[in-house]
């Protein structure tokens, strides 16, 4: 447990041992507080391999879910499923942590959000590494004036030419695929434009209003037919005071960095999976009659002690449990997750916006977000 967080101790029940379940096990064994219950997966063998890899018990159905009692039940199943799986653990009492996307349609968020609000219950939504290291690390540059007045922010999320990568003997931990199905037909937008929503959102509030273009880039027999999920969007997000410029694609050579300029210089961040990639700061001066952006960027020191640590490479060097672990405590201290409710409404709205293309004003707000507490 990070220093300066109150202890939790929590049961955590898992619906969904795919792909991405085993970066999560991987996470939560960082936190030995947390207790995973049971996993329950409609798919028997992916099942029986993943219990076996965790040495959790497989749970025979929902209804086997339920009588584990869980305080919180993550749900990472497909993302078609998500909403209908929050539904039935929210309706059962329970508090959910979904992966991204919380719906694959706006109404359907805002009545999954509503129905949470009205049981007393928190429905929370990944991505959660706005809690991690580097982001909160940027967060306190931003707010130390490191660079003056923040002005504009570039962000890409760009993962190379994926339909050409060998992602067929791409596996798990624990022997899953990687489900290619799944990304094309929903999108690289909602699968991850929220790795840098999240912060954009945590640092400079809600988004008022989305303006970009989408497209499908690749064909059918690159992605699979039967969906026409864009492979690219851009948009320009206007905050309060700044904007920021988002572009997600599998078709563009990998970039995860972002960008803040400010007045006086440049913040820079190279990688928004990795929670340990460093914070830099890039003065800019003015030499003889000529303006200079140093060649040399200067490290952030980190924002105190930070969190467990896992993994060095891609997806795995995050730490997905970051935001159930911040779930227990806030359930724990009787205070709104930081990612829960309005939060997740927003980020929904956003990423939905995004993925659509055109002018959106946007509708949904949340409460400034705290930095974490260490």
């Amino acid at each position: 447990m990070a220093s300066g967080d109150s202890q939790s101790t929590g049961r955590i029940a898992i619906i969904g041992a795919g792909y991405v379940a085993d970066l999560y096990m991987a996470s939560l064994c960082a936190f030995p507080e947390l207790e995973v219950v049971g996993v329950w997966d409609r798919d028997a063998s992916r099942l029986a391999h993943f219990a076996a890899h965790w040495s959790l018990p497989a749970l025979a159905g929902f209804e086997a879910v339920v009588e584990t009692r869980p305080d919180i039940v993550l749900n990472l199943t497909n993302p078609a499923s998500h909403a209908a799986v929050s539904r039935e653990a929210l309706e059962a009492g329970f508090h959910v942590w979904s992966e991204k996307p919380l719906a694959l349609d706006m109404d359907e968020a805002v009545a999954l959000t509503a129905l949470a609000r009205e049981r007393g219950l928190h429905l929370a939504s990944a991505p959660c590494s706005v809690l991690g290291r580097a982001a909160q690390t940027l967060w306190r540059a931003v707010r130390d004036g490191r660079v003056g007045r923040p002005r504009l922010v570039y962000a890409e999320l760009d993962d190379d030419f994926v339909s050409s990568a060998p992602y067929p003997r791409w596996a798990s931990a624990s022997g899953a695929p990687w489900p290619a199905e799944d990304e094309f037909r929903t999108g690289c937008t909602l699968e991850h434009a929220g790795y840098y929503l999240t912060w954009l959102m945590a640092i400079f509030g809600p988004v008022r209003r989305i303006v970009g273009g989408s497209a499908r880039c690749l064909d059918d027999e690159q992605t699979g037919s039967g969906h026409d999920a864009p492979d690219y969007a851009s948009a320009t997000l206007y905050f309060d005071g700044i904007v920021a410029r988002l572009t997600c694609s599998i078709v563009a050579r990998h970039d995860h960095r972002i960008r803040i300029f400010g007045d006086t210089g440049i913040l820079e961040v190279d990688d928004a999976w990795a929670n340990g990639t460093a914070v830099r700061v890039r003065r800019r001066h003015v030499i003889r009659r000529r303006l200079v952006n140093s060649p040399l960027a200067r490290r952030v020191p980190w924002a105190g002690d930070g969190h467990p640590m896992v993994g060095r490479r891609g997806a795995a060097s995050m730490n997905f449990a970051l935001g159930v672990a911040e779930m227990m405590r806030a359930i724990a201290d009787g205070r709104s997750p930081r990612l829960a409710g309005d939060f997740a409404l927003h980020l929904t709205e956003a990423s939905l916006a995004m993925q659509a293309g055109g002018d959106h004003r946007l509708v949904t707000s949340f409460a400034a977000m705290e930095p974490m507490s260490w």
